[in-house]
C-alpha cells in the first residue's frame, strides 16, 4: 500500500507541477476573458486511447458504433511466418454501441469474443461522466469518472479448481472504477493519467480480487487529423502473487475523418476493457508477444 501511495503521489504532484508552470501569473489574464473562454475540445480524438478510456465523452444524441479487433502475436513462439505474423489468429473481437445522454454523460454496451485466458463470451457495459472541463486560462485539466463492468456467459468448467468453474452466478462479474485526468498542453500534445481500481468476484488462489493500476497516456499530433498515441498501465500487487501477469503497453496511429475514427495499434494486451487488459495481460514485448490491432468507429447524429 505504501508503494502505491508513494508512486501515485509522485505522479500526481508532477502532473500538478507541470500544470502550474503553464500559468505562472494568472493576474495577467483579463477577468472578462476568464468568464467567456470556452472549454478546450478534443484533448484526445476518441473516447478511447488504445486499450482504455480517455477523458472524452460523446455529445448529446450521438450514437457511436465501434468495431475492435486484435490479431495474434507478430513474433515469438506463437507468431512468425507460420501464423502469418498473427493474421491467422484472432486474439479478441469486440462490437459495441455507445451513446451520449448529455454532453457530459455517456453509456455503452459491448460484446467481446474473449481471449479464453481465462474468459470467453463477454458482455460489458459502462457509464462515464465528465466532471471537469479544461478551459483556456481557467480549469487547468479535464476529469471524467468511469464505472464499467463485464460479465462472462461462457459454459462453466466442471473442474472445481478452475477459475472458470463459477460456483455462483456473481462470480462471473468483474468491475473497474477509474478517475481519468488529462491536460491538453497545445494543439499537438495531450497527456492523460488514469488511476484505476479493478475488482473481480472470483479469482485463482494465486491472484487477488482487488487490483490497483496507474495508467498514463500521451498523444502527439502529426496533423490536425493524424496523431501518434502511447498508453501504459502499471499494476501494483504483492510480488509473490500474479507472477505471470505483465503491464499493458501500446502504441498507435490514429486518423480522424468526418464521422469516423480509425486507430491501428500495437500492444502486448489481448483483451478489451479495463476488467480484461489490466489483470489479464500475460505477454511481453521483449519476447515478440505483441500484436496488431485496429478500431473503426462511426458516429451517427440524431437529426
Amino acid at each position: 500500500m505504501k508503494k502505491i501511495l508513494l508512486v501515485s503521489g509522485f505522479v500526481l504532484s508532477s502532473f500538478v507541477a507541470v500544470i502550474a508552470q503553464e500559468n505562472p501569473d494568472s493576474s495577467e489574464v483579463n477577468d472578462a476573458v476568464l468568464l467567456i473562454a470556452p472549454p478546450l475540445t478534443e484533448t484526445f480524438h476518441s473516447t478511447r486511447i488504445i486499450n482504455g478510456h480517455s477523458i472524452e465523452t460523446l455529445e448529446k444524441g450521438v450514437l457511436e458504433f465501434r468495431i475492435e479487433h486484435r490479431f495474434g502475436d507478430l513474433a515469438g513462439s506463437a507468431g512468425g511466418v507460420q501464423n502469418w505474423f498473427g493474421f491467422d489468429n484472432a486474439a479478441d473481437i469486440r462490437f459495441a454501441f455507445e451513446y451520449g445522454l448529455t454532453n457530459d454523460l455517456m453509456i455503452g454496451l459491448g460484446r467481446s469474443k474473449g481471449t479464453g485466458a481465462p474468459y470467453s463470451s463477454l458482455v460489458d457495459g459502462f457509464v462515464k461522466y465528465k466532471l471537469l472541463k479544461q478551459g483556456r486560462n481557467q480549469m487547468p485539466l479535464s476529469m471524467t469518472l468511469l464505472a464499467t463492468s463485464s460479465l462472462t456467459y461462457m459454459k462453466a468448467s466442471s473442474d472445481v479448481t478452475s477459475v472458470q468453474h463459477f460456483p455462483k452466478f456473481a462470480h462471473r462479474f468483474a468491475y473497474a472504477y477509474q478517475l481519468n485526468l488529462a491536460r491538453k498542453f497545445n494543439e499537438r500534445i495531450s497527456v492523460g493519467l488514469m488511476p484505476t481500481y479493478v475488482h473481480r468476484n472470483y479469482v485463482a488462489a494465486s491472484d487477488v480480487n482487488g487490483l490497483f493500476s496507474l495508467g498514463g497516456a500521451l498523444k502527439v499530433g502529426i496533423t490536425p487529423t493524424v496523431a501518434v498515441i502511447f498508453e501504459y498501465y502499471q499494476n501494483f500487487h504483492d510480488d509473490e502473487l500474479r507472477t505471470s501477469n505483465k503491464n499493458s503497453f501500446g502504441v498507435a496511429v490514429e486518423w480522424v475523418t468526418f464521422g469516423h475514427n480509425f486507430t491501428i495499434n500495437l500492444t502486448n494486451s489481448r483483451g478489451f476493457g479495463e476488467t480484461q487488459f489490466i489483470p489479464y495481460t500475460f505477454e511481453e514485448w521483449s519476447k515478440g508477444q505483441f500484436r496488431l490491432g485496429f478500431c473503426i468507429s462511426r458516429k451517427f447524429v440524431r437529426g
